[in-house]
């Protein structure tokens, strides 16, 4: 029982990436034909997200309790800290690819540009208003980074990304709060309430709501980058082939007797 207890948020990750990986191969679906395309976009992601949780260990903004670890740390970081940049994103963003599969939803309202803009700088005034709360300045602040850009951008998938972020913050949140002391004697991971809101969903700090938004957006973003750029390479390279080839012109020469 004690192992089983030291071993929970191993558990946890193991849990939350287990039946998407088994479904990866439904033929419908078809994830794995993604992974060419998730795994990079994942890489840079996570090692973004993975330097962040070094850092914000390091200087006691959130911590990790022992007593539901297996003990082994990579620069400070343990094990399943690690496995959890891998469990979730590769769980949400099957979610995704299986909303793409089963259905069209996709609304793409003239507003909704500006309506990431305008949820942009919202957050921008909040990063900048508790400026001093490093855990609400970086999530708040990073959020407002990408929905710039997706706004101005005008992305074509953000109604669907909003539909999909919405049905994965259920899971997400439930996740988070067996991680954040729902129903366990002490949280596996602790914060300091001096570094954020101090306002809680639950056992949950409401930033990492906005912490999910950073670490999902950013990954989808890459991977959607990669799967466009492959597929405008692969259609410049039919238009290529399928282009006709013109004839040499034939000239009649006339020989003078």
């Amino acid at each position: 029982m004690r192992r089983a207890v030291n071993a929970l948020y191993l558990w946890i990750d193991l849990a939350v990436i287990a039946v998407p990986l088994l479904l990866s191969f439904d033929q419908r679906v078809a994830f794995f034909r993604t992974w060419r395309f998730f795994f990079p976009a994942l890489a840079l992601s996570a090692g973004i997200f993975l330097v962040w949780d070094v850092w914000f260990t390091d200087m006691g903004v959130w911590g990790f309790n022992d007593r539901y670890l297996v003990g082994w740390r990579l620069f400070g970081l343990p094990l399943e800290e690690w496995l959890f940049f891998l469990a979730v994103p590769y769980a949400c963003v099957f979610l995704y690819e299986t909303l793409r599969a089963y259905t069209d939803w996709n609304p793409s309202p003239a507003w909704l540009p500006m309506a990431n803009q305008a949820a942009a700088a919202l957050l921008a005034a909040g990063a900048f208003f508790w400026r001093d709360q490093w855990y609400t300045l970086t999530a708040f602040g990073l959020a407002a980074l990408l929905l710039a850009y997706h706004g101005a951008r005008r992305t074509p998938w953000m109604g669907r990304f909003w539909i999909w972020f919405a049905g994965v913050l259920v899971p997400f949140l439930l996740t988070n709060g067996i991680l954040t002391g729902t129903g366990l004697a002490e949280p596996i991971v602790w914060y300091n309430d001096a570094e954020n809101l101090g306002l809680r969903i639950g056992s949950i700090p409401v930033e990492d709501s906005i912490y999910a938004l950073d670490l999902l957006l950013l990954t989808l973003t890459g991977m959607e980058h990669l799967r466009f750029a492959r597929k405008r390479g692969t259609s410049v390279a039919q238009s290529a082939v399928q282009a006709p080839i013109s004839e040499p012109e034939h000239r009649t020469v006339v020989q003078t007797p």
